[in-house]
């Protein structure tokens, strides 16, 4: 399981990498995490901003939301089908 950094945390790391003094594997060595993770970060922070196109987090954030909502809902609804289904067959006439 890949360790969770707060927003905190990888801003200042965008922002250090960003000034340009240090390459992105410098800042890495310094923050003790990985060059992909620095890069990923600077390329969300891009988008984020408004400087290239894509889902910024905060669309990232809902869209996880709404597949979770959508889950739950189908299993509720897989349940009331169910639960329908087996009141019907009691009621039958023998």
């Amino acid at each position: 399981m890949p360790k969770k950094f707060p927003p905190e945390f990888k801003r200042d790391v965008v922002r250090v990498a960003r000034r340009g003094d240090l390459s992105h594997a410098e800042v890495a060595a310094d923050f003790d995490i990985s060059i992909e993770s620095v890069r990923r970060w600077i390329r969300q922070a891009d988008i984020d901003d408004g400087v290239v196109d894509g889902k910024t987090t905060s669309e990232q954030n809902e869209l996880v939301q709404l597949r979770r909502e959508k889950r739950r809902l189908e299993m509720e609804n897989e349940i009331l089908r169910r639960a329908a289904a087996y009141f019907a067959a009691g009621s039958l006439p023998k």
